[in-house]
């Protein structure tokens, strides 16, 4: 991001890749590492926050919390989840109720952190996110293990498919040589196999629109989705994988 940034000489993603590099420091310990990004980048949990800047202000919470400033990233995280839900981000919905569970979680207040996963599964599910609870790490794993005898039985098979995936990383990483097929670690959504199916059976992107009675914009959305979960560079090729996986 950082070679990109200097290449398109966009300050924009310069702030982006600075905040994710700053989010690797803060899973490495080193706190006051992120307190001089946070200086340098003038950040503050009283600030006026765009959605432009959603990513800085998010690792700002995370530091908020590792620093134990728990009332001052609450009310961060409130305000960005309010902005978020009133433009229907979801993404970054989900993004706060996850931090949200695990600073519940950090605080020994398990039943409210309970309360924050499952607003976020119910938002998740339908869309099959996983990558968003799978970086977390071992806190959610912990979490998640909790809410398997916590949480109503709607939401346990889901839960599981979380778990699920979480041991298939921890598998891969223990046999990084491993060339066999692995189970896709975000799965498609409901809508995309349903794209995926109407490419396999050879219609363009104006007749699958035409069909579902969405744009073809939507449509290509969804088929991006689709490339970057099967790391497909083409129709032919999201097809193909598709169908070694046992998708179609």
């Amino acid at each position: 991001m950082e070679q990109l940034a200097r290449r398109y000489n966009s300050p924009y993603w310069s702030a982006q890749a600075a905040a994710y590099q700053a989010r690797l420091w803060l899973v490495e310990g080193r706190l006051e590492v992120v307190e001089h990004w946070a200086q340098e980048y003038h950040l503050s949990a009283h600030n006026e926050v765009s959605y432009l800047y959603e990513v800085e202000y998010l690792t700002l919470a995370r530091l908020l919390f590792a620093q134990s400033k728990w009332a001052e990233a609450a009310a961060l995280l409130e305000r960005l989840r309010q902005a978020a839900s009133a433009s229907d981000r979801l993404g970054r919905v989900l993004e706060v109720l996850v931090l949200e569970a695990l600073a519940y979680q950090t605080q020994n207040d398990p039943d409210q952190a309970l309360v924050c996963l499952e607003q976020a599964l119910t938002l998740a599910e339908p869309e099959g996110y996983m990558r968003i609870f799978l970086d977390e790490g071992q806190p959610m794993i912990a979490l998640l293990t909790t809410a398997t005898s916590r949480l109503p039985a709607p939401h346990q098979a889901y839960i599981e498919s979380l778990l699920a995936a979480f041991r298939r990383e921890q598998a891969k990483s223990l046999h990084p040589s491993s060339l066999s097929l692995q189970p896709l670690i975000e799965p498609l959504s409901e809508r995309e196999l349903e794209i995926l199916r109407l490419i396999a059976a050879g219609m363009s992107n104006g007749e699958i629109a035409q069909k579902l009675v969405v744009t073809v914009g939507t449509v290509k959305w969804h088929l991006n989705n689709v490339y970057g979960k099967l790391d497909a560079r083409s129709r032919t090729q999201a097809v193909a994988k598709a169908r070694e996986l046992g998708l179609l």
